[in-house]
C-alpha cells in the first residue's frame, strides 16, 4: 500500500533481530514476499523512521544492527525535548488547541499567560504526548483546573527537597509553604476525583464550599469556569 508513497517507521529501536534483518532486505533490494506468496513483490518508498533511543548506543549493546542504520541514516533530524524549546510552547498548543476545539466540539481558548509561562517551565517527562493529552483534557473539561493539576503533580519534587540552605532560613516559613503546597496536591486531587466539581469535591474533604474557593484562590487556580465546567458543577448540588 505504501509503493511510491512514504512509509513511517515509529519507534525503529524497537523492532526486534528478525524484524530489523526483513526490514534490511527490503531496503536493499526494493522488493519483498508476502506471506503465502510465490513471487516477491517490487515496491518503490521513502522510509521515514523516528526513535526516542540513541541508536549508536543500542548499536553498541547489540540491540541494533549497523547495517540497517547507515540504511535509514541518509538525513538525520534531531528534535530536542520540548523541555529545551519552551519558546516553541504556545505556538504547538495553539495548533493543538484548534485541532481538538474542532474535533471534540470544543471552545477553549489559550491559556492565560501566567500558566504558560508555569507551562513552558515545566519539565514535560512525557514529552510531546503529555502536552496533547493534557489539551485534549483542557478541552474536554473546559478549564484550566486540569492544566494546574498536571503541573503539580507527585511526580514534581516536594518543596522540602528543592530547598537551598544557603544561610538562616525560618523553619516556620518553610514549613508553611510545605504545608501549602501539600494541601494544594490534595485539593486539586480531590477535584480530579470529582470530575473538577468544586461543591462535590468541597464534601469530600469535609470543608464547606466558600472555604474551598478560598483555598483555590490561595493556590492560584483561576475562579472562571467553562459552561460544561459549571453545568458539571450544577448537577452535584443536592
Amino acid at each position: 500500500m505504501a509503493h511510491r508513497g512514504t512509509l513511517f517507521l515509529d519507534e525503529i529501536a524497537e523492532l526486534d533481530a528478525m524484524l530489523q534483518a526483513k526490514l534490511l532486505q527490503l531496503l536493499q533490494d526494493g522488493q519483498f514476499s508476502r506471506i503465502g506468496a510465490q513471487e516477491d513483490k517490487k515496491v518503490e518508498v521513502r522510509v521515514v523512521c523516528s526513535t526516542n533511543r540513541e541508536l549508536h548506543e543500542e548499536i553498541e549493546q547489540g540491540n541494533f544492527r549497523p547495517d540497517l542504520f547507515y540504511r535509514i541514516a541518509t538525513m538525520t533530524i534531531h528534535l530536542p525535548p520540548l523541555r529545551e524549546r519552551a519558546v516553541d510552547l504556545p505556538i504547538i498548543c495553539d495548533y493543538l488547541l484548534q485541532y481538538y476545539n474542532e474535533k471534540l466540539n470544543g471552545r477553549v481558548v489559550m491559556v492565560r499567560p501566567a500558566l504558560m509561562a508555569k507551562m513552558q517551565r515545566y519539565s514535560w517527562p512525557g514529552n510531546i504526548r503529555q502536552l496533547e493529552n493534557l489539551v485534549k483534557r483542557y478541552v474536554v473539561m473546559g478549564t484550566e483546573d486540569v492544566i494546574l493539576s498536571e503541573l503539580l503533580e507527585p511526580n514534581e519534587r516536594d518543596a522540602v527537597d528543592t530547598l537551598v540552605l544557603e544561610g538562616p532560613v525560618s523553619l516556620k516559613k518553610l514549613t508553611r509553604q510545605t504545608v501549602r503546597k501539600l494541601e494544594a496536591r490534595i485539593i486539586l486531587n480531590a477535584l480530579h476525583a470529582n470530575n473538577w466539581n468544586r461543591k462535590k469535591a468541597a464534601r469530600s474533604l469535609d470543608i464547606s464550599y466558600r472555604a474551598l474557593l478560598y483555598k483555590l484562590k490561595e493556590v492560584g487556580i483561576p475562579q472562571r469556569r467553562s459552561s460544561t465546567a459549571a453545568k458539571h458543577e450544577e448537577d452535584g448540588v443536592e
